[in-house]
């Protein structure tokens, strides 16, 4: 199954996910000599310095194993190399300046990323002051919105210029007219060429999929009276692609978006998917806990720069804190039955400084589809629910959310991939009204303004006797986190 973006469309659920080079502090902490041409068989690889040690002498580790760099990530200590050797990773894992190895992509063969021709992009805008959400021309269709008072905290604020969202995704589009104004091309970048930052516009807008464009609407669609408003609507928006054409996230794909967002000082980013190919990543693998390892070290280097990290928590109705049998793994292959213990967890909203958000429809009751689990959830938001009268002959869209669509139109989706960029939303009006807050400071806020919702006496949402999720941990965390995320909280506090 090709990706495994954390949305459903319509009622559909997408298990299967979801240069003129820009020279920026990124690309100068690549050291090593690139070659975009494709190798026929070759893989991926992540390679781990020790913790700051020099890399110089990873990058010899690389060649000499018969391997080839083709991205150097001074600041986390990782390469991500290529080979068309099986046994790379352990012929790499016995040199010396190398603490871990690991395949990004079970070694299946990586696939030429074909890029299309760039849609034309005006630049920003000049943005907004303001005004009543009611004079949007789909306003009525956005429950979403009134659910979490994003319309009453836009009374106060509709967020700074200054604010800048990364959307991690599939790319957007940047003619669409609720976008256009507040998508920064400066910005924005396509990391799905080996997650080698490309600032072209071709590389970072939507091309395979609506996916990203629908998320962006979410966090920033511009007030102007038509379509949606978006929860922040006068921040910019950083396009970062990080979904291939195929429909899959690699690890050096997240790897060049999370630094890319760290390293141009970006005030959140939102993350609307789960990284390929394993369900949950388990430390008992070596290639999984490489990978895992520099997910950790980029991440952790993200929040040194304030960067809020906020992540899907996916749609497998799965409790995250149990065993599960999986049987979707490796998405990119033949996957093969495997029991996953709790420890093993879902990249990036697995990891210990990301917001974990799960989905609820419009009675705010956990969405049939979301993931779950105490501790393992930080907050909830909507993400639509089609299947409210599970009875129903047919889904209900207008249960689910209603936002922008790539080709200049708007559509319905449903997902936690919806229900994490409405949080990305409210820190970015968080982080405009209290610039001076540090990320670990606007994830504590974040959670302590959430409101409660308690479990449900009994969760069976298809009606047959039987309980389909356990809500367990106190005032409804098993399936909420610290509760419903508010907007309204977010800039009067």
């Amino acid at each position: 199954m090709a990706g495994r973006r954390a949305a459903l469309s319509g009622a559909v659920l997408i298990v299967s996910c979801l240069i003129a080079l820009v020279i920026s502090p990124v690309q100068a902490m690549a050291a090593a000599a690139r070659d975009r041409e494709p190798d026929a068989g070759r893989t991926n690889f992540v390679v781990l310095a020790p913790e700051d040690a020099d890399l110089g002498v990873t990058e010899r580790a690389v060649r000499h194993a018969g391997g080839r760099v083709l991205q150097s990530w001074d600041a986390i200590g990782v390469v991500v190399a290529t080979s068309g050797h099986d046994d790379f990773a352990d012929r790499v894992r016995a040199e010396p300046g190398v603490s871990g190895a690991g395949a990004t992509r079970d070694l299946a063969a990586v696939t030429k990323q074909d890029v299309e021709p760039a849609d034309e992009v005006s630049g920003l805008g000049r943005g907004t002051s303001g005004g009543d959400d009611r004079d949007e021309a789909d306003f009525d269709r956005q429950w979403n919105l009134r659910m979490i008072r994003a319309d009453a905290a836009h009374r106060i604020t509709d967020g700074d210029r200054s604010v800048v969202v990364g959307i991690l995704d599939t790319g957007i589009d940047p003619s669409h007219p609720d976008l256009a104004d507040n998508i920064d091309p400066a910005l924005s970048v396509g990391c799905t060429a080996d997650g080698i930052p490309d600032g072209r516009v071709a590389a970072w807008q939507a091309t395979s999929s609506g996916h990203g464009t629908h998320v962006a609407g979410i966090v920033g669609a511009v007030r102007d009276g038509e379509g949606i408003v978006g929860i922040a609507p006068n921040v910019r928006l950083a396009s970062v692609k990080v979904v291939d054409n195929d429909g899959y996230i690699y690890p050096e794909y997240a790897l060049c978006g999370i630094l890319w967002a760290a390293e141009h000082e970006m005030d959140v980013t939102n993350n609307s998917y789960l990284l390929d190919p394993w369900t949950r990543w388990c430390g008992s693998d070596p290639d999984q806990a490489a990978v895992q390892d520099a997910m950790r070290r980029a991440l952790s280097y993200s929040e040194r720069q304030q960067v809020v990290t906020i992540a899907s928590a996916g749609n497998d109705r799965a409790d995250l804190t149990r065993p599960l049998l999986d049987r979707t793994s490796p998405s990119n292959g033949n996957p093969e039955l495997r029991r996953v213990e709790p420890e093993c967890r879902p990249l990036p909203s697995g990891a210990p400084t990301v917001v974990a958000v799960s989905a609820v429809g419009p009675t705010a009751t956990k969405a049939y589809y979301s993931n779950y689990g105490a501790g393992a959830i930080g907050v909830t938001a909507p993400g639509g629910d089609a299947w409210l009268d599970w009875r129903a002959e047919r889904p209900v869209e207008s249960d689910t959310i209603w936002s922008t669509e790539a080709g200049g139109g708007y559509s319905w989706m449903q997902g936690t991939s919806m229900a994490s960029p409405h949080v990305a939303g409210v820190v970015a009006l968080m982080r405009s009204v209290h610039p001076e807050l540090t990320a670990a400071e606007v994830r504590t806020r974040l959670q302590d303004d959430a409101r409660t919702l308690d479990c449900p006496t009994s969760y069976d949402f298809n009606e047959d006797g039987r309980p389909d999720a356990v809500c367990e941990g106190g005032a409804g965390e098993g399936f909420y986190g610290a509760g419903l995320v508010d907007a309204l909280a977010a800039v009067t506090r």
